[in-house]
C-alpha cells in the first residue's frame, strides 16, 4: 500500500530552510487539518489551492506531488 502524501512529505523536515520543500513540509506539519491520509491529487491539490500561504504554496506541492509519484 502506498504511503500518504503527507507522511512522503514528512522526511523533509528539518533540512535547509532555503528550500521550499522543507518550509512546504514544515507549514504543512502545522496543519492541523490536512488531509494526512490522502494519496489523491485533485484531494490534495484543492486542499492547498485553499488553504495556501507564503510556504505552503502549489509551487512546492507541484514539485513535492512530482517527486511523490516517482517513488510509487
Amino acid at each position: 500500500m502506498k504511503k500518504s502524501f503527507y507522511l512522503y512529505v514528512l522526511a523533509f523536515r528539518g533540512g535547509d530552510w532555503s528550500d521550499p520543500k522543507v518550509r512546504f513540509a514544515e507549514e504543512m506539519f502545522q496543519e492541523h487539518n490536512f488531509p494526512k491520509q490522502s494519496t489523491d491529487f485533485n484531494e490534495l491539490s484543492t486542499y492547498i489551492e485553499s488553504y495556501a500561504t507564503a510556504n505552503l504554496t502549489t509551487e512546492a506541492f507541484d514539485t513535492l506531488w512530482a517527486l511523490y509519484e516517482e517513488q510509487a
